[in-house]
């Protein structure tokens, strides 16, 4: 399982812009039933923020096969304030209640 997080921040006037292409990108993987990845997306309480997790499993990155996410992507740079940062996560220990 890999596992990676991005952190950005967008400009003030571009949040509801990101907020529209990321849901977009939901509705296409929920619709094509995207497999092999669990991703998660997250607005920080600054209301600016953003922090993504993907879950991928296999080879390959099954979000390159959802074209919104590719249009959300590839225009990221173009709302930063600040521009993405990734990690890649190693999972210590979960829990769920």
């Amino acid at each position: 399982m890999r596992r990676l997080m991005v952190r950005y921040k967008v400009k003030k006037n571009r949040v509801r812009e990101n907020e529209r292409l990321i849901k977009a990108a939901f509705r296409e993987m929920k619709r094509k039933k995207v497999k092999g990845l669990r991703y998660r997306a997250f607005k920080l309480d600054d209301g600016q923020s953003f922090v993504h997790i993907a879950e991928m499993s296999g080879r390959g990155n099954p979000l390159a096969k959802v074209a919104a996410f590719q249009r959300f992507a590839g225009t990221i740079r173009e709302r930063c304030a600040v521009n993405p940062r990734f990690a890649s996560l190693t999972e210590i220990g979960s829990h769920s209640g």
